[in-house]
């Protein structure tokens, strides 16, 4: 999917790998999407190379040089492409490494079992706390009916983890 959100950057403007890189963080787009620093970079040079994207100008700051680059004619179908796929997933997958992990709980110390999901359910409250927050600030200059749809369900995703995570807490602890 990294290719798809530095497609739908480079849609707006032409901009540099540091600049779409600040965009992601600024947007708080880090928390629910998968896309690291390092990924960028590495998507930038291989788009580059299979000609979804071209470097059309370059720019200094102080010794560093800056590829600034666009989408071209083949990365704008490729995004028209990715983004219809993205349609077709489901929204929420039942695949998790949590509940492989799950399978084997019993072959850790039952309190190191209940120290790390006490710590993995203040991680997601953390989240949840982060992402109503979000919602709250975001709606204060307006959010289309589905980016509130698209808030609402991540929370409510989140509250259903914290339930899961207190179940799980309370049978280990039986």
């Amino acid at each position: 999917m990294t290719n798809l959100i530095l497609l739908s950057f480079l849609r707006q403007r032409p901009m540099h790998g540091y600049e779409i890189q600040q965009l992601i963080q600024s947007s708080r787009m880090d928390l629910w999407t998968n896309v690291l620093s390092g990924s960028i970079y590495y998507a930038l040079n291989k788009m580059e190379g299979d000609g979804l994207i071209a470097a059309t100008a370059e720019e200094r700051t102080g010794a560093r040089l800056r590829k600034i680059y666009s989408i071209t004619e083949e990365g704008e179908k490729c995004f028209q492409r990715l983004l219809r796929e993205t349609l077709t997933l489901p929204p929420h997958s039942v695949k998790s490494d949590f509940s492989l992990g799950l399978a084997w709980i019993e072959h850790i110390p039952k309190q190191e079992a209940l120290e790390l999901l006490e710590r993995n359910l203040g991680q997601v409250e953390a989240t949840l706390a982060q992402w109503r927050s979000g919602k709250e600030i975001k709606q204060q200059y307006g959010l289309s009916e589905v980016a509130v749809a698209t808030f609402d369900h991540a929370i409510s995703l989140l509250e259903h983890d914290v339930a899961f995570l207190n179940k799980i807490i309370a049978l280990v602890r039986e």
